[in-house]
């Protein structure tokens, strides 16, 4: 008889989720924590109700999977590409040292240096799941400290390989050779960039086909399988599922179906993401915690502060703030779910004993289980340290400004602001913290500094006080509010406008001084709304007025519960109104050569040609003779409906 004790234990875990969910988003807390803990409930330590925990693992590995794939779908190749440095430098550095500093550290308690080395290797590695996760929750990936989390994050999920050869060669040293384990690196990581290659080039043609097919099911279960195919790819070349994952997603996230992709797979990622952090915790031996508490949170607390002072020096090496360095020293200070992989597999190789191996796990599962914790409590203690800045040395602007716009931030945003503010001839001051883009536009003669928009020092050196506006086009939250704040006291006058993501930011945003909001999800309704009402003819300057009335008092109409009823109250009027519209013959259309006559519009839809617009020349009354050439604008009366009727015809 089969054995379907899965199926129970999944239930389980979805049927504890749900509570979870609800309680910890109310005590605003991270339901990570939530599914961690319940693991370590329903586990072997406690109440022994999961009974497949070994087949849970693999549900769950299905989690990280989903999770990886849909951060890289936000990423895109290109974005990666672009923090190179930091994935290299900043990754680098930080596996290399932890691994040096951890084993020497292990080594003076009285550990053998094979096995100090080897728990070094282990803890070098922090947790992708959950610190990806967290980023996407709070929609930090694209600030400072998601940018620099990733990279490193995205360099140790490499390391993996690496570090499996390595402790292959420290535990069976007879029988591999240096020489195989480079031949075996050099295989993984080309055979890795093949992938990449012919993924990049080939996955267009195959989207585009099964979009191509306009079925729904068909197109599912194609990404599906280009997704589980990439994974497996990577695996069997001795990487992760997950990198397989987070390659396929930086591809697709290249296309123009990115956005369907996501919203397919987002349900799936969030029910196994559950499963995932379940299976955490169902590691824990919760007695060997109880017997050990000591050893335990001694070595717990050690790893998250090595591991924070670490990663901390290292971003300042990269020439960030203070502040920055903190968060993500902080943030990135837990112990790996690769982690688990690699000290099963030394654990079979000996080079840990069972008893070494369980403060391993519980080390590891209570540095997880801390880490949404210390993710919110990282921005407070940055925040204290705000005014120190280490980094930061003085920038000579290009030039003195007055009556100025300070712009902070030099992403897509700011760079589209400053072309403006430059064919304009209005004076700016650009404050950025990439080092790397400071030094570049400097040279292209932009007015630009670096440092953080949050130190009230690099305001004041930007003339805060005798700017006239402030531009927050920044995605980091804290940052925002304290850049505001501080700006408010320098300069009680300055009109403040803050780019956001989060339309339930708006609110506090305007009550802490914000003369103006833009929630990036209010702009895109906004637009939407625009578009749709053009394509009914509504006169422009209707459109605009609507608009307008949308985004005044910081998009009151749309915060409120009430609705927008009130300014919509001309609207069936104006669509029951006659109009006039401009339609554009280009060499596409079958109409060319043809008279008016012979078109007829005016019997078949009631809309009539009053005139044609001819290489500049207005031809008023055409008569049924007139011919119809490419480059004609022909002006059209009607009502909407019959405008639209006409269009169609003519675009036959």
């Amino acid at each position: 008889m089969h054995d379907y004790s899965i199926i129970k234990d999944i239930v389980l875990i979805l049927l504890v989720s749900i509570p979870i969910i609800i309680i910890f988003n109310r005590i605003q807390l991270p339901s990570i924590v939530g599914f961690l803990i319940a693991g370590v409930l329903l586990g072997p330590s406690l109440l022994k109700i999961i009974s497949n925990p070994e087949q849970i693992k693999i549900m769950a590995e299905i989690g990280v999977i989903l999770l990886l794939f849909s951060v890289g779908l936000e990423i895109s190749l290109k974005e990666l590409l672009d923090i190179k440095k930091l994935l290299l430098v900043g990754g680098g550095f930080q596996v290399l040292a932890t691994i040096l500093f951890s084993a020497l550290i292990i080594y003076l308690i009285g550990l053998p240096a094979k096995q100090a080395v080897f728990m070094g290797m282990v803890i070098s590695l922090s947790s992708t799941v959950i610190v990806l996760k967290l980023l996407s929750d709070k929609d930090e990936l694209d600030s400072p400290q998601g940018k620099i989390s990733v990279g490193i994050l995205v360099f140790q999920d490499l390391a993996i390989v690496p570090l499996f050869l390595l402790v292959d060669l420290m535990g069976t040293s007879e029988r591999v050779s240096f020489g195989e384990v480079s031949i075996r690196l050099l295989t993984a990581f080309g055979a890795v960039a093949v992938i990449i290659l012919i993924a990049k080039y080939l996955s267009p043609h195959v989207l585009y086909r099964l979009a191509k097919l306009r079925m729904k099911e068909i197109f599912t279960v194609g990404v599906i399988l280009l997704l589980l195919g990439t994974a497996y790819l990577t695996y069997s070349l001795g990487l992760s599922f997950a990198l397989g994952a987070f390659i396929a997603g930086l591809i697709f996230s290249e296309s123009e179906y990115s956005h369907q992709i996501l919203a397919d797979t987002l349900p799936l990622r969030d029910a196994f993401n559950s499963i995932f952090f379940v299976s955490v915790g169902l590691l824990l031996d919760l007695t060997f915690v109880i017997q050990n508490p000591a050893v335990v949170i001694v070595s717990s607390l050690g790893i998250l502060l090595l591991k924070a002072l670490i990663i901390f020096i290292i971003v300042l090496f990269l020439k960030y703030p203070v502040r920055v360095a903190i968060v993500i020293g902080l943030s990135l200070a837990q112990v790996g779910e690769l982690s688990f992989v690699l000290g099963e597999h030394g654990l079979g190789l000996n080079l840990v004993s069972t008893e070494l191996f369980n403060i391993l796990i519980s080390s590891t599962i209570i540095t997880m289980i801390m880490t949404p914790f210390l993710f919110r409590l990282a921005p407070r203690i940055a925040g204290k340290s705000s005014q120190i800045d280490l980094t930061r040395k003085k920038e000579k602007l290009i030039e003195q400004v007055n009556d100025h716009v300070i712009i902070a931030g030099f992403g897509l945003n700011g760079k589209n602001l400053s072309h403006v503010l430059k064919e304009t001839g209005i004076k700016y001051i650009i404050i950025e913290m990439n080092a790397d883009t400071v030094k570049k536009e400097k040279e292209k003669g932009e007015n630009i500094i670096y440092g953080d928009i949050g130190n009230s020092e690099v305001l004041k050196y930007a003339q805060i006080a005798s700017a006239k506006v402030l531009v927050i086009a920044i995605s980091d939250r804290s940052t925002s509010r304290r850049a505001l704040k501080l700006a408010k006291e320098l300069n009680p006058d300055i009109y403040v406008v803050v780019r956001t993501r989060f339309m339930k930011e708006t609110d506090d945003l305007v009550k802490m001084g914000a003369d103006l909001v833009i929630p990036e999800e209010y702009e895109t309704s906004i637009q939407i709304f625009r578009k749709v009402l053009e394509q009914y003819h509504i006169p422009l300057n209707v459109i605009m007025q609507q608009v307008n009335l949308l985004r005044g008092e910081s998009y009151k109409y749309l915060r409120s519960e009430k609705g927008t009823d009130i300014i919509f109250s001309h609207m069936e009027e104006l669509l029951s109104a006659r109009l006039t519209d401009t339609f554009y013959i280009n060499d596409q259309n079958k109409i060319v050569g043809k008279t008016i006559g012979e078109l007829d519009l005016r019997s078949k839809t009631d809309a009539t040609i009053i005139a044609i617009v001819r290489k500049g020349i207005t031809v008023t009354n055409p008569s049924a003779k007139d011919v119809l050439y490419t480059g004609d604008t022909l002006v059209i009366t009607g009502t909407h409906k019959a405008v639209d009727s006409a269009f169609s015809i003519l675009s036959e």
